[in-house]
């Protein structure tokens, strides 16, 4: 079983409450240097402990996850009338990963989404609701064990909510092609009446800007959905975990090809199984990203001096012993 992390919210808040330390605690994070430090100590220990557990779980799911996925968006999108807006989707993924990775899966997601029509489609999305739920629950799990808490939910319960998520997820994808749509239109617009905001328009589209944007909003969303419940509302923030994540994986997609392009081996080395690699490579480092968004807001989680000794009446996540 993997271990929790000493420095979770929760292991922090029982030694403050049996130390009787919450005074000494409060004066500490006055101090803006040594929180820093604290902050910086509490992601260190906590990714350290299975961070690079998740993140390999994380790279194997997510690329088990990705056909069904689009499966499921290229379903829904059919049953919006818009049959079009699958494979837009794909390509507005494709945008945000390397350009090596995305030669890798853009044929193959191509292929597996022409193979399926009608009811083909259909039961592709049923299974992809299944499969990328899995993916989803481990994001859970991470964020379970980043604050230290255990679920006391049955199992169907969490697998009901994911589905739901998931299927929000994919709308929200859809929403956000349209904004992209949109501000496509509002670019023509103003390079022919504002010629000079053309390379303004253009820094922004070469450097993926924009998709890391939805990407930032993505995370956000998804982060305070599975944050377990004592720590969803309250001084206990989410868009840190959703920024650091966002940019984590902005940088990766810029230096991951320049990366590889200095290292001729790795051909070599996987043969046939190269491209496909090159993909968990690239979602290792997204999940260790993950992970350590994840172990960030869980680090800046500091309870309210006036903060009571009881459980919540209507807790749905319990502190792990």
């Amino acid at each position: 079983m993997l271990g929790l992390s000493p420095e979770s919210p929760e292991a922090r808040r029982r030694r403050l409450r049996e130390r009787g330390a919450r005074l000494h605690a409060g004066i500490r994070r006055s101090r803006v240097g040594a929180r820093a430090i604290t902050v910086l100590k509490r992601v260190a220990v906590g990714v350290y402990t299975d961070g690079f557990i998740h993140a390999g779980n994380l790279a194997y799911l997510t690329l088990v996850a990705v056909f069904p996925f689009f499966i499921l968006a290229a379903a829904i999108a059919q049953l919006l009338g818009r049959t079009q807006a699958g494979i837009a989707t794909v390509n507005g993924f494709l945008l945000t990963v390397p350009p090596n990775v995305a030669d890798v899966l853009r044929p193959a997601i191509t292929d597996v989404l022409s193979a399926r029509t009608g009811n083909l489609l259909w039961i592709g999305a049923l299974v992809g609701l299944w499969t990328v739920g899995s993916l989803i629950e481990t994001i859970r799990d991470i964020l379970r064990r980043a604050y230290g808490t255990r679920s006391k939910q049955p199992f169907w319960h969490y697998r009901l909510r994911a589905m739901g998520l998931i299927i929000l997820s994919v709308l929200g994808a859809l929403v956000a092609l349209s904004l992209q749509v949109l501000l496509a239109a509002v670019e023509t617009v103003i390079e022919k009446f504002f010629p000079v905001a053309d390379k303004a328009f253009g820094l922004i589209t070469a450097y993926r800007l924009v998709p890391t944007a939805f990407l930032f909003l993505a995370l956000y969303f998804l982060f305070v959905a599975l944050t377990p419940g004592r720590y969803r509302t309250g001084p206990f923030p989410k868009w840190p975990g959703a920024a650091f994540t966002a940019l984590w994986w902005y940088g990766t997609s810029l230096l991951l090809p320049i990366f590889l392009s200095r290292i001729s081996s790795y051909s070599l080395t996987y043969g046939g199984l190269a491209g496909a690699m090159l993909a968990l490579i690239f979602f290792f480092i997204i999940g260790l990203g993950v992970v350590i968004g994840a172990e960030l807001n869980a680090a800046l989680a500091d309870f309210p001096e006036d903060d009571e000794e009881e459980e919540p009446a209507e807790e749905t996540e319990e502190p792990t012993a």
